[in-house]
């Protein structure tokens, strides 16, 4: 060996070995290095792409990938890991296609299975990613992934009974820690004289979501405690079905049974398959007074409270949010006033580039969601990204428009501009993935012709 082709050996295992580690900046140093020496190198190109895949830089990684499979089209790891990223990015014909030969070299692959179930969603194809995962649970009927991909796709159908079903694979999965309490899950045992606790699951969007459902367990003759975290407590004061808040469980609390939120859904449809009202939510006096203050200055403007992002540590936020500064073009229509609802570290560069000065923030001093509910029943308009403001606006039946990524959450679909869930939302879609700018364009399109009534 030559020692230009030891330096490239060492210096290709060297990217390699600190991809491995999470050294990412040498990483990044090391393959670049290293593929401007050897730019065939077809393995390298898709450890490149999945890097960048892993950091959100999305347009780098397909490049990346697309150059691999340039090079070794039948390369099994080549063709797994440009179908991750296709997948990310809405290119789902692309990552079929790829799936299907993938699936062709191991047919009795569990995540290309569940995969193509899930791009077939992607697409709105909800009766196709149906069939296929049926087929594929027939075959492997103890994956949770599977089961998982099936609930999603029979969310976005409408099957809610089977779809909640389904949904308990959930705790098999993977990404939730299962419940280790000292009194028993509630399986429909009679509930006369017993106390019954709701327990929250994920995020504060799907508390807002699925605290509609509590009143399943009304006329039971039980006594229904609802756990909530502290930035919901007064909103879910007055929470139809409930008889106590309380914030944590302790070791001496008297309780007969727990039931998860999510599966009251399950048990509401499978008597009704209608789609309940939103619950009623309770915002105190001083919420109120505080949002009638900070708005009075800009009385006579259309006064719009804005998100652009949802929770950071959420694994798909990259995707369904988008930057503050797309909210500049509507700041600029004469007569509008916005106002920033998001509290998070997302503020900081709104900060940092002068946004607050277009765009007031009024999210950063809410003490919790009781005030940010105050505060939207004191405006014209709430545009959101999908997150929690998105259930909260429309919980609240304050007018709503989402903006949309173009997978999104089974509440809104792959289509249509308005949802079951809320009937006081409009949709807005992203035309294309990735492309926030067309969709935004239509939201100013929309607020001004909305001024123009």
């Amino acid at each position: 060996m030559t020692d230009t082709a030891k330096s490239l050996s060492e210096l290709r295992a060297s990217a390699a070995q600190a991809h491995t580690d999470g050294d990412t900046e040498t990483a990044l140093r090391a393959y670049a290095a290293y593929l401007a020496q050897v730019p065939g190198d077809a393995r390298m190109w898709s450890n490149l792409g999945a890097l960048h895949r892993r950091a959100h830089r999305t347009q780098i990684a397909l490049i990346a990938h697309r150059r691999a499979l340039t090079l070794a089209p039948n390369d099994v790891s080549v063709m797994n890991n440009a179908a991750n990223a296709l997948s990310d990015v809405g290119q789902y014909d692309e990552s079929l296609a790829l799936r299907h030969r993938l699936l062709d070299h191991t047919p009795d692959d569990l995540n290309h299975l569940a995969m193509v179930g899930r791009c077939l969603r992607g697409k709105g194809d909800y009766a196709a990613a149906i069939r296929w995962l049926d087929a594929a649970r027939a075959r492997f009927p103890d994956d949770a992934e599977l089961q998982m991909q099936l609930a999603f796709a029979q969310l976005g159908a409408g099957d809610y009974a089977q779809a909640f079903r389904n949904y308990r694979a959930r705790w098999r999965a993977g990404e939730l820690k299962p419940r280790n309490l000292p009194f028993p899950e509630w399986t429909g045992q009679p509930l006369d004289g017993k106390t019954i606790v709701i327990l929250p699951e994920q995020g504060f969007g799907d508390a807002i979501l699925f605290a509609r459902f509590a009143a399943v367990l009304r006329g039971r003759g039980a006594r229904v405690v609802m756990q909530v975290k502290k930035p919901l407590r007064r909103l879910f004061a007055g929470i139809d079905g409930v008889d106590a808040i309380v914030p944590d469980l302790t070791a001496d609390m008297q309780a007969d049974y727990w039931i998860n939120i999510m599966d009251l859904a399950l048990l509401h449809f499978e008597q009704d398959g209608s789609v309940p009202p939103p619950c009623c939510l309770t915002m105190p006096d001083d919420s109120s007074a505080r949002a009638r203050a900070l708005l009075k200055p800009h009385a006579g403007k259309m006064r719009i409270g804005v998100v652009w992002t949802g929770s950071v540590t959420y694994k798909g936020n990259a995707f369904r949010s988008f930057s503050h500064r797309d909210y500049l073009g509507l700041a600029a229509v004469p007569g509008v006033q916005l106002f920033s609802l998001y509290k998070g570290p997302e503020l900081a560069p709104y900060h940092a580039d002068g946004t607050d000065g277009v765009i007031i923030d009024t999210g950063s001093s809410e003490r919790d969601f009781a005030d940010t509910a105050a505060m939207m029943r004191q405006l014209d308009l709430v545009i959101t990204s999908d997150t929690a403001t998105a259930h909260l606006a429309g919980s609240l039946g304050v007018p709503v428009w989402v903006v949309l990524h173009w997978d999104a959450f089974w509440v809104y679909r792959h289509a249509g501009t308005s949802t079951a869930w809320y009937p006081s939302m409009r949709l807005f879609r992203q035309h294309e993935p990735l492309d926030w700018d067309g969709v935004m364009a239509d939201v100013t399109s929309a607020v001004r012709a909305q001024m123009e009534i």
